[in-house]
């Protein structure tokens, strides 16, 4: 009986040592030049090692995933203190949607998810760049509802029609939501 040329849950000799971080670095690269999140078997082959060596970093697919999406999500812009607001939100809007733009797989994996670390990460950015309008707590969880899904279904339609729309499409309608928020404003 042949043994094949790598060993169960092992890196190959040659390859440098096998890490999480690694292992999310490839999976990106296959996110990005397949259009969708990649096979595990996919991720494995290009590793080099047994599929079920990536269960010794990961406990399965899901904290995987979560651990690929949160690293692109953590990319985003990270809104700076005592900045215009309306400014640091179109800066975080922007830069999540050209994500969202760059990695077409992304936005289903997203949405696919039942774990909130991705989301946690762009609502801690969305809460900094909102401080300055002291909305109470209901009317922050609003406005972060009413932006996040508006950017999945702009980014939806960037992907559904290529060429259509543009990210500079998007000023007009933030610009009306951003009129809105500043409506809401506690007073001073």
């Amino acid at each position: 009986m042949a043994v094949k040329g790598k060993r169960r849950g092992r890196p190959v000799s040659s390859q440098p040592g096998l890490s999480a971080e690694r292992i999310i670095e490839q999976a990106h690269q296959l996110l990005l030049s397949e259009a969708r999140v990649p096979s595990l078997r996919s991720l494995a082959a290009q590793l080099q090692v047994d599929v079920m060596a990536l269960y010794h970093y990961f406990p399965n697919k899901a904290a995987l995933l979560e651990a690929l999406c949160c690293t692109l999500v953590s990319g985003v812009y990270q809104p700076e203190a005592g900045q215009d607001w309306r400014q640091e939100l179109t800066r975080l809007s922007r830069s999540y949607l050209q994500l969202l733009a760059d990695h077409s797989g992304l936005l289903q994996t997203l949405l696919s998810m039942t774990s909130a670390g991705p989301a946690q990460v762009f609502g801690e950015r969305f809460e900094q760049a909102l401080a300055p309008l002291a909305l109470d707590s209901e009317q922050r969880q609003q406005a972060l509802c009413l932006l996040v899904d508006y950017l999945h279904g702009f980014a939806l339609a960037l992907h559904a029609a290529p060429g259509a729309l543009s990210l500079e499409d998007l000023d007009g309608p933030l610009g009306f939501y951003l009129d809105g928020l500043a409506l809401r404003r506690a007073p001073s």
